[in-house]
């Protein structure tokens, strides 16, 4: 497999599900802080 060929299907559905994740938790991570943080 060169750099120019895509990988199988499974592995890239599987990177896109691992990058999704991440960032919904580390959103979620930072909405918790800035709600710790304005708690009156």
């Amino acid at each position: 497999m060169t750099a120019d060929t895509p990988g199988p299907l499974w592995k890239r559905l599987t990177w896109l599900v691992a990058i999704w994740g991440a960032s919904v938790a580390a959103l979620g991570a930072v909405a918790m802080l800035i709600r710790w943080w304005l708690r009156p």
